[in-house]
C-alpha cells in the first residue's frame, strides 16, 4: 500500500523551494497504491487525497527536516502519513458537521454516505501508521510517540468543540484552549516529526513546537474569519460554522459583548425552524449591539463584527507576546486555563516582574524590563505602558 520516495524519482532529484518540495509531495501522495477492491472502501481514500488542499502539515514537516538535514527527502514518508492522518480527521469532520462540500467538491460524506466515510476514514488512519513503519527503529519510536500524542490531542480538540455547540457559553480561554488540541496539534505534531527525523535536539524541538503551536492559533482564527467574511472560492460553504451554532472566536466574542437579549437570539438563530440557512446566516452577521457606551469603539458594529476586528488583533499578535493572557502553559507542555490575572495581583512566579501591577509576564517582557533598567531608552515607551496603563494608555491584553 506504500511506495518509497527514492524509488519514484531519479537520485539526482533536489527540493531546493517549496515549488519543489510541493511538487515532490503531491507525486509521492499519488505513488501510495491502494487495492481496486472493495472500491467502495478505497476509492474514496484516493477521491480525498487527489482534491488540492493546501498540504500545509507536510510542508512544514519537510521543511523542518530541511532545517536539520540536507536530506529533507528522509522525511516523505512520515509527510505523506501526517497528510493522510489530516485527511482522514475530514472524512470524520464532515459526517459530525453534516459538510456537503470539501476544497469545492462533494464531500466524501455526501458522495459515498455516511458508512462509507467512517470506514474509508478508519482505513486511512490504518495507512498513516504503515507509512510510519518505513522508518528504522533508531527514530520509529519517537516519531510515533509524538504521532500518537498528536493524534489524540486532535480528537480531544473536537469533543471539546462538539460540547461546546451546546453551551450557552464559552470563555475565550477555552476556546483558545479547545483550537491549540484541535488545529494546533497537527500542526504542532508535524513540525516537531519533521525536526526528529532531520536530527533536532530537544531544545530545538521545544522551540519549534512553540513556533508551530503559535501558528496553528492564527491558522485557526484566520479560518473562523474566512468561514462567515469569506466566499465561496474557498471551495466551501460561507456561514457553515454559524448554521451549525459552533462557538468560533467570533461568537465567543459576539456573546460577550451581546445583551441579554441579544444572547438569547444569537445563541437559537442556527436551531430556528421558521428561518432558511440564508436567513440565520444573515441574522447573526448583520445583528445590531445597542445600548453600548458612546466610548466602546466598537458601539455601533454588530457583535460578530466586533469578534472580527478583536480576532483580527489576536491574529496579528499570537507569537509575538506570548500565549494570551489567561492561559498558562506547564512543563510539560500541557495547558491549564486559568482566570485572567488581576492587574494589581503580586506573581511571585515571574522572576523580576514580580512586584509589578501588570498582567503575567512573557519572557519577552521580563527582557525588556532588564534592558529597560539597565538605560536602554528605545525601550521606555512599551514599559512605560505596562508599568502604567493609565497614564500611557490601555495594556496590551485589553485592547479590542
Amino acid at each position: 500500500m506504500t511506495t518509497k520516495f527514492n524509488d519514484s524519482y531519479p537520485s539526482d532529484f533536489s527540493m531546493q523551494n517549496n515549488d519543489q518540495i510541493l511538487e515532490a509531495i503531491e507525486h509521492y501522495l499519488g505513488q501510495i497504491g491502494y487495492p481496486e477492491e472493495p472500491g467502495r472502501l478505497y476509492a474514496p481514500i484516493s477521491y480525498s487525497l487527489t482534491m488540492s488542499g493546501k498540504r500545509l502539515r507536510p510542508m512544514l514537516l519537510m521543511l523542518t527536516c530541511g532545517i536539520f538535514s540536507d536530506q529533507p527527502q528522509a522525511a516523505m514518508p512520515a509527510a505523506a502519513a501526517v497528510e493522510v492522518f489530516h485527511n482522514f480527521t475530514l472524512l470524520h469532520d464532515d459526517i459530525m458537521d453534516n459538510a456537503a462540500m470539501r476544497r469545492g467538491n462533494p464531500s466524501v460524506f455526501a458522495k459515498w454516505g455516511q458508512n462509507v466515510a467512517i470506514l474509508s476514514g478508519d482505513a486511512m488512519l490504518i495507512s498513516a501508521y504503515r507509512l510510519l513503519s518505513e522508518y528504522p527503529p533508531q527514530v520509529l519510536p519517537q516519531i510515533l510517540a509524538r504521532f500518537n500524542t498528536m493524534a489524540i490531542e486532535v480528537c480531544e480538540g473536537q469533543q471539546y468543540d462538539m460540547d461546546f455547540e451546546a453551551r450557552e457559553s464559552v470563555s475565550v480561554e477555552e476556546y483558545l484552549h479547545m483550537i491549540e488540541l484541535k488545529t494546533s496539534a497537527l500542526l504542532s505534531g508535524a513540525t516537531v516529526i519533521g525536526a526528529i527525523i532531520g536530527g533536532a535536539g530537544e531544545e530545538d524541538c521545544q522551540r519549534l513546537y512553540r513556533f508551530a503551536t503559535e501558528l496553528g492559533l492564527a491558522f485557526q482564527l484566520q479560518d473562523d474569519l474566512l468561514d462567515s467574511y469569506g466566499d465561496e472560492r474557498l471551495g466551501k460553504a460561507i456561514g457553515g460554522d454559524i448554521l451549525e451554532g459552533k462557538k468560533t472566536y467570533l461568537m465567543v466574542m459576539a456573546l460577550s459583548k451581546a445583551s441579554a437579549a441579544e444572547h438569547r437570539i444569537l445563541a437559537s438563530t442556527y436551531s430556528d425552524p421558521t428561518l432558511s440557512d440564508q436567513q440565520k446566516i444573515a441574522r447573526v452577521r448583520g445583528f445590531r449591539q445597542t445600548g453600548r457606551r458612546p466610548s466602546d469603539r466598537t458601539a455601533d458594529q454588530p457583535p460578530l463584527r466586533a469578534g472580527v476586528e478583536h480576532s483580527r488583533y489576536v491574529i496579528r499578535t499570537v507569537g509575538r507576546h506570548g500565549q494570551p493572557a489567561g492561559v498558562r502553559r506547564q512543563p510539560d507542555r500541557t495547558q491549564q486555563i486559568n482566570p485572567r490575572p488581576n492587574e494589581t495581583q503580586r506573581h511571585r512566579d515571574h522572576g523580576s516582574c514580580r512586584k509589578l501591577r501588570i498582567p503575567a509576564c512573557s519572557d519577552r517582557r521580563r527582557s525588556q524590563l532588564r534592558l529597560f533598567r539597565s538605560g536602554k531608552a528605545q525601550y521606555a515607551g512599551p514599559i512605560r505602558r505596562q508599568l502604567h496603563p493609565g497614564r500611557y494608555g490601555a495594556d496590551r491584553f485589553d485592547r479590542p
